[in-house]
């Protein structure tokens, strides 16, 4: 596949239907960024989004993917394989999420028993005491740390998920 080829075919069905980038993000609930890197063969659309730009097109997958037009069009089960493979995409991201969350609760669980063990410190503590309030402190930091780089990297990708689901 050429994804160059492939980006000026979108562009191409793009000014067909007499629209801008920011439209059809806006149709697409994606940024308009994200629509000038298809077209530029940068990025590729996920399935589930090549699926609504062929219905949108009213093009065939096949045709976005080589970059140009073929004179049949894509078959049902084709388009519905397609559409069970982006459900199964969305699911992963959506378990993604679903396992940030958790770490995100254990890190907070674990700073607020660090918090506890913090200010009830006795004046005399034990080896067992002070192996504790590290524990807790270490996890809620590095809860805390991967929390921020998940954040950092799947921010946007979460935010289209999101706009996706809301929509159907």
């Amino acid at each position: 596949m050429d994804q160059q080829k492939a980006g000026n075919f979108l562009k191409e069905l793009r000014k067909e239907k007499g629209i801008t980038q920011e439209e059809l993000a806006e149709k697409l609930c994606v940024s308009r960024r994200t629509v000038s890197r298809w077209e530029t063969g940068s990025n590729m659309p996920d399935l589930d989004l090549l699926i609504e730009l062929a219905d949108f097109y009213d093009t065939d997958i096949r045709e976005i993917l080589n970059g140009e037009r073929k004179s049949e069009q894509m078959d049902k089960d084709l388009k519905d394989t397609l559409t069970e493979v982006a459900a199964y995409t969305n699911e992963e991201k959506l378990c993604k999420v679903s396992w940030f969350s958790k770490i995100c609760i254990g890190g907070v669980i674990s700073a607020v028993i660090y918090l506890i063990l913090l200010f009830l410190e006795p004046e005399k503590t034990s080896g067992a005491y002070d192996f504790f309030e590290g524990f807790f402190l270490g996890i809620a930091l590095n809860a805390s740390l991967v929390g921020a780089i998940m954040c950092y990297r799947y921010a946007a990708e979460l935010k289209e998920i999101k706009k996706r689901i809301e929509r159907r």
